[in-house]
């Protein structure tokens, strides 16, 4: 049988390194270690595997999910083996903590480290703008994330001018910058029916924020 499906560029990957990319779009693990993953993100694994629903760890945790709407949903990745990880053909990246962290969109993150914590946070001057894309989930220590942008993704140093940033295209950026919030809207606007682009996030400091090339859609506040 020939097919350029077989070409060597479609093959497995095979790497000493326990975190790996199968292709732009498809990360591999290497277990011993547990995981944490997003929920129904496995696509294919080899070995020993077992899949079980992660708790959130704490009611404190779990009432903020309710909350604010933040599903992270996760399931725990455990055994010998390999697993394969994708969502929805996204570009996979890798991102090495050493005892520090980073705050992210829950619909961007793909997978961790179990030894890593994890939790929900308000951003700062949100209010109570829960369902907007207001909170964002914060994963911090020492181990690997991986997380997955809709189209190639832009990084901005936001040491060198303040940059503003649709909430809903933010991937991830440092946990130790501050967001502000901006709103463009004015009372003109408002009457015109809006830009669609009302709120911005605003960072500023030494650190990075990280776009991709898409506006996911608001979530609904469900009340949950």
């Amino acid at each position: 049988m020939k097919s350029e499906l077989f070409d060597q560029a479609h093959r497995l990957v095979t790497s000493d390194q326990r975190w790996a990319l199968q292709n732009e779009q498809m990360l591999r693990v290497g277990l011993g270690p547990d995981v944490l993953a997003s929920k129904g993100s496995m696509v294919a694994y080899q070995g020993n595997v077992a899949f079980h629903h992660e708790k959130s760890g704490s009611m404190g945790k779990l009432a903020k999910k309710v909350v604010t709407g933040e599903d992270v949903s996760l399931m725990r990745v455990s055994g010998q083996g390999e697993v394969f990880f994708a969502d929805a053909a996204g570009y996979v990246f890798t991102i090495d903590l050493e005892n520090e962290g980073i705050s992210l969109n829950f619909r961007n993150l793909l997978a961790f480290d179990a030894t890593l914590t994890w939790d929900i946070n308000r951003i700062k001057g949100a209010g109570i703008m829960a369902g907007n894309g207001l909170f964002n989930t914060t994963v911090g220590g020492t181990g690997t994330v991986a997380v997955t942008s809709v189209g190639r993704p832009t990084v901005f140093d936001c040491s060198k001018a303040p940059v503003a940033v649709d909430p809903n295209s933010t991937v991830l950026w440092s946990a130790n910058l501050a967001p502000t919030l901006n709103n463009s809207m004015n009372m003109s606007s408002m009457l015109r029916g809006g830009s669609g682009e009302a709120i911005q996030y605003v960072f500023h400091g030494p650190g990075f924020v990280v776009v991709q090339a898409f506006e996911w859609s608001p979530l609904a506040t469900t009340g949950r």
